[in-house]
């Protein structure tokens, strides 16, 4: 054992030394994380994180997603796959131009300099990314480039658009921000700033188009979060329904009002007609009633506040009538037409059918108000009461609704939706919650809309050769009078595609989304510079096999991606219909009982973990103190264990390094035992193992429970060390324990690349660890020789037996009725009955 001793003496664990050594070699080596060529036979295996906008450094929140990733690439290219790795920047941004704004640093130099520094800590994070083969930068010209060139070939097919219409604006970022960017009324980059509605001309892309197959598509997609795939429904929010015409009364040139409503079955319970303050209708009544125009007014400044507020659906209601009416197309009816200020002129129709006796809001309403409320729908079961308001749908029935009475609701309102059409006053309709995608930002550092405005031909698209649209590099960046880029002469002026005379360049950018709906393809193909990307390499990665990333971008960027996916299926370049086959949704990291963010002062830099504890440690801290789908309470302490841990494993291996490298690595210790007696400490040692093999290998094929994987390695460490002296007295065979310590390393190479490398490298490993073959478990190694029976006397346990693991039930019986204790409790009572569950329990039924 003079090798033994020789390493022991060397064994001390130093990652200050092992992890920049093996960075080194790492970073040497442009080609060592490289996906290998389509043709290389192997199945593929594209594994992606969200790419980070750079801030200027990584917190521990980044570390936790980027090492789930990278031990998932691992362990997919010790299983022989194809891996493609890749990271990249989402670069431009409001941020970065903020941070210009402070610190007097053009938004480039900023976010370049911030990359360069983001970049050390992912390689010092020891991160397996093909940076010199698939590295993306949002902010350079070789990438915005095509965001312009699918933008115009959005509009050439009718998906984009400009439009004025009432946007959302965050006085904070002075921008234009999406609906999805709305969070509770306030911006979703500054929590506590309220949401403005301003009127603006903004590019729109018809995102609505795609709304039946964004949301049908959610049912194809069983490796997605289902709380993800419900967000994405909730937001597209598709409804089933009509649309009806109520004629004003007595005023033949007024146009009819139209209603949405998924429940025209109903329509004979209709007692009014209400209008949202800025209806079209009201918007000219108004001029000749000034009344109805004070409390009109009262009402619109009630919508802005509660919009601001983020309260719109609990607003206090409050209505008035116009002293107008309408008539009911079904019956003839006159119902009161008012103007109510819960009633939105953006979403629908503007105008609603209140039919308080089946609507819990309509009947708030009409009991403020005093209106009629009538029931026409009833459970289809005899009932002497009957709380109003009444909502049953499934299993009721019309009642007083003319010649529809009787009918069951569902039936009725097909019917009811073709006679609307039958006789002109409606049709079948699907209205969408879902808005186009709004995305002029008013704001500098982003991609520019390439597209220009002649006074005599209009908007015209930038020509495809004339590509990129430069941003300017020197700018003054103001919050003031529009985009920055409206102030740089050399920029707004140029000529007009058609006729060449002078014309102007939209000076609005892209909303930064755009950026990220699409990257992943580019990774795919990073260096091409005459198109998007090469479609083969696409068609031959694509879909992305697994995502990871937060679940706050459901209705952002993953519904953005998955439309920009759609779209560019339609255009020829790629053949799959959804970006990604499965999806992870981390949980966060928390502190101070708060989610980590530099905002709240909590963040946790993981260079100050590195340098106390190393990159291994803080890595499989990141993984071990939590499931990866939930929230992780950091605690540092629990980063000095996790440490003490790898020291221990690193002691141990070191010690017998020199064994291990003297039996070549047979990793053939089942054989050897064959061929002698086995020693119990050997099989103990050896079934540990190959559990432990079996565990992991589950665990990164299913559900990712990387905590218990780490543990169970734990679990393993301490089985090797309660064997230590064992080994040391030469009562376990070399052949075993190069099996052990061999098989120890490549498991834990996922989650600790860098003293595995090192302890690799100790016993005389060859190649690169993590393009090993994974180990396979044995399943008769790994079964276990015992189990453990609970013996039951009429449902109370009273013992628990050890039993050979293969027994049947009469070895069972027959160990439990030679225990002392089930004998002293049968003593004096007759058994009627023994029931055994195989290898599960014993129950005597006494009596």
């Amino acid at each position: 054992m003079a090798d033994v001793e020789k390493n022991e003496a060397q064994g001390r664990y130093n990652p200050a030394e092992i992890e920049p050594k093996w960075q080194a070699r790492w970073d040497a080596d442009d080609a060592l994380y490289a996906a290998e060529p389509h043709s290389s036979g192997k199945p593929k295996f594209y594994c992606l994180e969200m790419l980070p906008y750079p801030s200027g450094q990584l917190h521990i929140g980044h570390v936790r997603n980027y090492s789930i990733g990278d031990a998932l690439a691992r362990f997919m290219w010790m299983r022989g796959y194809n891996v493609l790795h890749p990271m990249g920047w989402d670069a431009f941004g409001l941020p970065a131009e903020n941070a210009a704004l402070k610190n007097n640093t053009p938004p480039r130099e900023w976010t370049l300099k911030n990359i360069a520094a983001m970049k050390v800590q992912m390689r010092r994070l020891g991160l397996s990314y093909d940076w010199a083969g698939t590295e993306v930068t949002t902010c350079l010209p070789e990438y915005y480039r095509w965001n312009q060139w699918i933008f115009l070939k959005m509009v050439e097919q009718g998906l984009a658009y400009r439009k004025s219409s009432k946007v959302n604006w965050c006085p904070d970022c002075a921008t234009v921000l999406a609906n999805e960017q709305v969070v509770g009324g306030c911006c979703w980059r500054h929590e506590e700033t309220l949401v403005e509605q301003r009127e603006l001309e903004q590019w729109f892309l018809r995102i609505t188009k795609y709304a039946d197959e964004l949301l049908d598509g959610l049912d194809k997609m069983p490796g997605w979060p289902e709380k993800v795939r419900t967000m994405q429904r909730n937001w597209i929010g598709r409804s089933e329904g009509a649309h009806v015409e109520f004629r004003v009364a007595g005023m033949a040139n007024t146009p009819a009002i139209t209603v949405f409503t998924t429940r025209v079955d109903t329509i004979f319970g209709a007692t009014s007609i209400q209008l949202a303050p800025e209806h079209a209708l009201v918007k000219e009544w108004v001029k000749t009633d000034a009344v109805l125009a004070k409390d009109v007014e009262e009402m619109i400044a009630q919508q802005k506040v509660a919009r601001e507020t983020g309260d719109i659906g609990n607003i206090e209601k409050h209505g008035v009538s116009t002293g107008k009416q309408a008539v009911n197309p079904f019956n003839g009816e006159m119902l009161p037409i008012w103007v109510a200020n819960y009633i939105l002129a953006d979403y629908g129709t503007g105008a609603i059918m209140s039919v308080p006796g089946h609507d819990e809001r309509d009947f708030e309403f009409a009991q403020k108000y005093g209106l009629h409320v009538k029931r026409v729908v009833a459970p289809n079961v005899d009932t002497d009461e009957l709380a109003l308001p009444y909502i049953g749908e499934d299993e009721a029935v019309l009642v007083d609704s003319g010649e529809w009475t009787g009918e069951a609701c569902l039936e009725a309102q097909e019917k009811m939706a073709r006679f609307a059409e039958e006789h002109g006053f409606g049709k079948k309709t699907t209205t969408y919650r879902l808005k186009d995608w709004g995305v002029s930002r008013q704001r500098y550092w982003g991609t520019p809309i390439p597209m220009v405005y002649c006074a005599e031909h209009g908007v015209q698209p930038v020509p495809e050769s004339e590509l990129p649209v430069l941003l300017p590099e020197t700018i003054e960046i103001t919050q003031e009078g529009g985009s920055p880029l409206g102030k740089v002469p050399a920029f707004v002026n140029t000529t007009c595609p058609v006729c060449g005379g002078p014309a102007r360049r939209e000076t609005d950018t892209m909303d930064t989304f755009v950026d990220s709906s699409w990257y992943f393809y580019r990774y795919t193909d990073a260096k091409n510079s005459t198109a998007p990307f090469d479609s083969e390499k696409v068609n031959y990665w694509f879909p992305i096999d697994q995502y990871i990333g937060g679940v706050e971008h459901a209705i952002l960027h993953l519904i953005y991606s998955r439309f920009w996916t759609k779209v560019m299926r339609d255009l020829g370049m790629i053949k799959n219909d959804e970006p990604a086959e499965r999806l992870f949704t981390q949980g966060m990291v928390i502190k101070d009982g708060a989610k980590m963010s530099k905002s709240k002062g909590n963040v946790v830099s993981p260079d100050d973990m590195i340098s106390r504890y190393g990159t291994d440690a803080t890595r499989m801290y990141a993984l071990f103190a939590a499931p990866p789908d939930r929230d992780l309470e950091w605690q540092e302490e629990g980063v000095a264990g996790v440490s003490r841990f790898v020291a221990r494993v690193y002691r141990l291996t070191s010690k017998f390094a020199g064994v291990v490298k003297g039996e070549q690595a047979t990793t053939n210790a089942m054989g050897a035992m064959l061929e002698r007696n086995v020693r119990d400490v050997e099989a103990r040692l050896l079934r540990t193992l190959h559990q432990t093999i079996a565990k992991i290998t589950e665990d990164f094929s299913g559900r990712w429970h990387f905590n218990t994987c780490i543990a169970a390695i734990m679990i393993l460490v301490n089985e090797i060390q309660s064997s230590e002296a064992a080994m040391d007295a030469g009562e376990i065979s070399p052949a075993v324990i190069a099996e052990v310590f061999e098989t120890l390393v490549l498991l834990l190479a996922p989650f600790a690349p860098f003293v595995a490398a090192e302890l690799w490298e100790q016993m005389g490993g060859t190649g690169v660890l993590f393009r090993q073959p994974w180990p396979v478990a044995d399943v008769e190694l790994a079964r276990e020789s015992e189990m453990e029976i609970p013996v039951q006397m009429n449902g109370k346990l009273v013992v628990v037996v050890k039993v050979a693991a293969d027994s049947d039930e009469e070895a069972m019986k027959g160990a439990a009725m030679g225990d002392e204790k089930v004998v002293a409790r049968l003593e004096g009572k007759t058994v009627v009955k023994i029931i055994v569950v195989k290898g599960k329990m014993i129950n005597f039924v006494v009596r």
